[in-house]
């Protein structure tokens, strides 16, 4: 019996409603989906959870709309969030540790996709992962093939929904993640193939201590804070702000979740606007609390060049 478990019918996923999980957060038994806009959000991603894997002894599947597997690992081999956080692609598929498989190879074999034979490959590879000693197993799949009217494909929301169904089954050693590039897929099919999974998953946290959290943002660049600056919080600010200065071009703040936040913490957000280059950046803060639209025109700072104030709605 695969340890992917059966293909019964799928509980009820909480689709894209949920709060998404960032990608540390993740457990066995996990069917996330992440839907992106564009290649930084997505390799912030998947360069922590290839990482992480890798630190857990857990075998990594790579399931790539791109038919040569070489081509695949030096793509991830070379995304900056791979390089930036030291994962040795190459190394790891060199000693089996990480799996590029075409998709094309994987599901199209018999010239027709079909979701049965496709969740029994899958729980096949997770069966051969344990027998080899690894201590779990992470999937990861690209999904635009699904768009291409290949025999079968049009079957996809179905296989999804018995994934889910899959990994829910008692004690799966096995976790996935699909990829749907919000670009390709129209709004109410992408609703759809949401659906089939647990939730979403995000990239982590840059910090979160209980009294601020910062998250990173990526459509448009920059960060959301939530919580309270001041004196404690305001080291996790400033240096969450140095990373995000190291961006080419402008940078948007979303302030809707902050309750709080003093001068000090203010003054290092509209220090924001300086690039490292010595360059001006125009400096977007989202959804501003009215407290602190109030303290930005009392100061005058709701004036400053380059620095463009969007209140939040009542």
């Amino acid at each position: 019996m695969s340890t992917l478990g059966n293909d019964g019918p799928a509980q009820p996923a909480t689709g894209p409603e949920s709060e998404a999980v960032g990608v540390g957060a993740m457990s066995f038994g996990d069917h996330l989906a992440l839907a992106f806009a564009g290649d930084e959000e997505r390799y912030a991603v998947l360069a922590a959870y290839v990482r992480d894997g890798l630190k857990l002894d857990h075998k990594i599947i790579y399931l790539a709309d791109q038919e040569n597997a070489d081509d695949v690992i030096e793509r991830l081999a070379t995304a900056p969030a791979f390089v930036e956080l030291g994962v040795d692609v190459r190394t790891a598929a060199a000693e089996g540790r990480l799996s590029p498989r075409p998709v094309i190879e994987a599901f199209m074999a018999s010239g027709r996709f079909d979701p049965d034979a496709t969740v029994d490959l899958l729980g096949a590879e997770i069966d051969l992962a344990l027998v080899q000693g690894f201590k779990g197993v992470r999937i990861t799949g690209e999904t635009s093939f699904s768009l291409r009217g290949w025999p079968g494909t049009e079957r996809f929301r179905e296989f999804e929904h018995k994934c889910q169904g899959a990994f829910q089954a008692p004690g799966t050693r096995a976790m996935a993640i699909c990829q749907y590039d919000r670009r390709w897929f129209g709004d109410e099919q992408l609703r759809l193939l949401l659906a089939c999974h647990d939730g979403l998953v995000r990239p982590d946290d840059l910090h979160d201590d209980g009294i601020l959290r910062i998250a990173p943002t990526f459509t448009p660049p920059g960060l959301a804070l939530r919580g309270a600056v001041e004196e404690s919080t305001l080291p996790a600010l400033r240096a969450a702000l140095d990373v995000a200065a190291r961006r080419d071009g402008h940078l948007c703040l979303d302030l809707s979740g902050l309750a709080f936040c003093d001068t000090e913490g203010l003054r290092a957000i509209l220090d924001a606007r300086h690039a490292g280059d010595g360059l001006d950046r125009q400096l977007v803060l989202r959804a501003v609390p009215g407290y602190l639209a109030l303290m930005l025109r009392i100061a005058g700072w709701d004036r400053l060049p380059g620095v463009y104030l969007e209140e939040a709605t009542a």
